[in-house]
């Protein structure tokens, strides 16, 4: 019994490091840029909000809440990330021009927002079906929200109803941010 729960221990380190590594080892573009940056590379060993976002939905407004998370965590190792979607009633129509305009303009959105991606069915990006996977669910809407520990692997889930200042999101941001760069 000893030998199997020592292999499974084992197992599972051999295998956690690859599919943290998988999760963000992709590259995308900044919103309106042409260079993509690597995930993993810009964002190592920080704790990430991933959230797909969208400029005509009841949660838009949300945009100012995960604004002040971003500022008020971002010397922790802390960043929240955009990604406009228009899988949802097709709520965010706009080319990434007029996003990033509206974005900063009406919501002084600062926190880095990347390329219009697809979050939901076969056609999702392969970072969002990596989210999913780890996350246990895929977005049912705008302003999904993923945390993602400093290892690179998902913590909590948190649906579009969960607010930027909902208690269970900043109790689970400041226990991600407790733990150790690794």
């Amino acid at each position: 019994m000893r030998r199997l729960v020592l292999v499974l221990v084992l197992f599972v380190a051999a295998v956690a490091p690859s599919s943290a590594a998988k999760l963000l080892d992709v590259s995308l573009r900044p919103l309106a840029q042409r260079d993509a940056v690597n995930l993993q590379e810009r964002f190592a060993g920080q704790v990430l909000l991933i959230v797909n976002t969208a400029s005509k939905c009841g949660f838009t407004p949300q945009y100012e809440g995960l604004e002040a998370l971003h500022q008020r965590h971002a010397e922790r190792g802390f960043a929240v990330l955009g990604f406009p979607s228009n899988d949802f009633l097709g709520q965010e129509p706009g080319t990434e021009e007029e996003i990033q305009a509206f974005c900063t303009l009406t919501y002084g959105v600062g926190f880095p927002m990347f390329e219009k991606v697809q979050v939901k069915g076969e056609d999702a990006h392969p970072l969002y079906r990596e989210l999913a996977r780890q996350g246990g669910e895929a977005p049912g809407w705008n302003f999904h929200k993923y945390l993602v520990g400093r290892d690179g692997r998902v913590r909590a889930s948190f649906g579009s109803r969960v607010r930027p200042d909902d208690r269970s999101l900043a109790e689970a941001i400041e226990a991600a941010l407790a733990e150790p760069v690794r």
